[in-house]
């Protein structure tokens, strides 16, 4: 079915509030939802797991699995517009949910995305239009393609055809040999082989295309990767090549309207190094939100998220506008349960409490849950044109005001008080910031003027707050 416009607030034709559904209940789906109810839209959430992140701050959570019948009723009659959270959702599902209510993205392009033979050949016909290769790759799926596999592919990288992120589901091979056993590790499913390219870098681009072909572009991302996961994310002025991130923006675009794409597309890239400098090299995409597209919630004037609804919600899409250079750091969920691998760093180098300005978006999982993308996110703005450019610790916010001045009478340092603490003499020691009641304080007070004294014993007209 065709997109219209939703209107948060308005009620359907059988009395119910207009709500917009997401299939998958994790981390994206739960800042989808967020964004969604911020401007005023029920939510409803299909997701087999009871402690989903985002069921359980949606409206409604249905849960069933992805494929249940009943389930995706359910999703049909609570809402007027559904999308996905991610792109392993069963396309047949979302085959049944488009014949009756409107989905984006589409059932086929979330096909596409899920197969990397499926996408890698999508690039290749693309590429007249877009301008921009894939990598050169051949695909695996029977011991006579095996065998095929032309020798200038190696060194290179093997990888399953599906259900492969962050990594999982790739190995690295230098001979046939090698190729071979890879392979038949990864049980002989449908793979693809790429040549090993001498990378420079990885960017990323994130667009949002309406149904009226209205498409919109964030800021190219720089990612840096370590061990096959996003660690850092780089977005200001002088991060990439200009020529570069409007190659890759131009790219993504046509690569949206090839597909007639509805909804926010994600495609990343790699910067090769080659005989004329520094080129561009596709290399996968993503039907959805982006774990390198967190930022724009603190550094644009529109979200990753907020394009998102207003995609599926059929409403205008505005230009994002980056207001603040920005660099975020990806923390992966295991770093804080191993013993002392994160409680050292934050006592050396200060916390998420030290350095408000850099908010920690913290993207829940099932309790015991440490594998999967990754989990914290925190973004860093920078302070002005001068912290463009000069890494990390250039977007780190100063530290933090001290708001208590060191006591007057013993200039001990200041220090809080529980609540039941903070009256009679305890809101003067308070306020002046000593450690001890004053009326039973072992260290010995110096000899000050009257006034000094006077101000260490409760008196009702000195201010109670700070």
């Amino acid at each position: 079915m065709s997109l219209k416009t939703i209107l948060p607030g308005s009620t359907s034709p059988t009395g119910q509030q207009i709500t917009l559904g997401v299939m998958g209940g994790g981390q994206l789906g739960r800042m989808f939802v967020q964004a969604a109810q911020a401007m005023g839209y029920f939510t409803a959430v299909l997701d087999p797991d009871p402690a989903s992140p985002a069921g359980l701050i949606s409206h409604f959570h249905i849960q069933t699995p992805f494929d249940d019948e009943q389930g995706l009723a359910q999703l049909m009659q609570r809402c007027e517009a559904i999308t996905t959270e991610f792109e392993n959702v069963p396309a047949p599902a979302l085959v049944t949910l488009g014949a009756h209510r409107p989905v984006a993205p589409s059932a086929a392009c979330v096909a596409i995305a899920q197969d990397r033979i499926k996408e890698k050949a999508h690039f290749v016909q693309c590429a007249p239009v877009s301008s921009v290769f894939p990598a050169p790759y051949a695909t695996i799926t029977t011991d006579a393609l095996l065998a095929a596999v032309p020798a200038d592919l190696l060194p290179g990288i093997l990888k399953t055809a599906r259900l492969g992120y962050d990594g999982k589901g790739q190995v690295r091979v230098s001979t046939r040999e090698e190729l071979a056993a890879a392979w038949a590790g990864l049980n002989k499913v449908p793979c693809v082989l790429e040549k090993l390219m001498p990378l420079r870098g990885e960017c990323s681009v994130i667009v949002s295309r309406g149904a009226d072909g209205q498409t919109v572009s964030f800021p190219v991302q720089k990612n840096t990767h370590h061990d096959g996961i996003l660690a850092i994310t780089e977005v200001f002025e002088g991060a990439l090549d200009p020529a570069l991130a409007a190659r890759a923006q131009a790219s993504t675009v046509a690569l949206a309207n090839h597909l007639n794409y509805v909804g926010v597309l994600c495609v990343e890239y790699f910067l090769v190094d080659t005989a004329d400098g520094v080129d561009l090299i596709v290399n996968e995409m993503a039907p959805r939100p982006h774990n390198s597209g967190h930022y724009t919630q603190n550094a644009c004037d529109i979200s990753q998220f907020e394009a998102q609804v207003r995609t599926l919600a059929g409403l205008p899409l505005p230009t994002p506008r980056q207001h603040s250079p920005a660099i975020m750091v990806n923390l992966l969920g295991d770093l804080w349960f191993a013993p002392n691998a994160v409680r050292e760093k934050v006592s050396e180098r200060g916390g998420p409490a030290r350095h408000p300005p850099a908010p920690l978006r913290q993207a829940e999982r099932a309790p015991g849950s440490q594998d999967g993308p990754p989990q914290h996110h925190r973004p860093h703005r920078g302070r002005g044109a001068r912290d463009r450019g000069q890494g990390v610790d250039a977007a780190r916010p100063a530290p933090a005001r001290r708001l208590i001045h060191p006591c007057r009478c013993c200039s001990t340092p200041p220090m809080r008080l529980p609540w039941n603490k903070r009256r009679s003499g305890w809101r003067q020691a308070r306020w002046w910031g000593c450690r001890q009641k004053p009326s039973t304080a072992s260290r010995p007070m110096p000899t000050t003027p009257p006034r000094c004294t006077a101000s260490l014993k409760p008196r009702a007209a000195r201010p109670t707050t700070r």
